[in-house]
């Protein structure tokens, strides 16, 4: 015989998990940013709106 038996369930729960965790990764890659970079890009198009809005003229009515 063989070494130790298999628990099938487990080993197909274990595929079931990898397959997933490789299909998120793929999407990760595909679609994502981390928070932080989120947070960070945010930050500075609010900064860069600030500036503008700081040297807009204000027109006479």
């Amino acid at each position: 015989m063989t070494g130790k038996p298999v628990n099938l369930r487990a080993a197909r729960k274990a595929r079931v998990r990898a397959e997933k965790r490789a299909a998120g990764d793929a999407n990760a890659a595909k679609f994502g940013r981390t928070k932080a970079e989120r947070a960070r890009a945010e930050a500075e198009a609010k900064a860069a709106r600030a500036r503008l809005d700081a040297h807009r003229r204000e027109e006479p009515e």
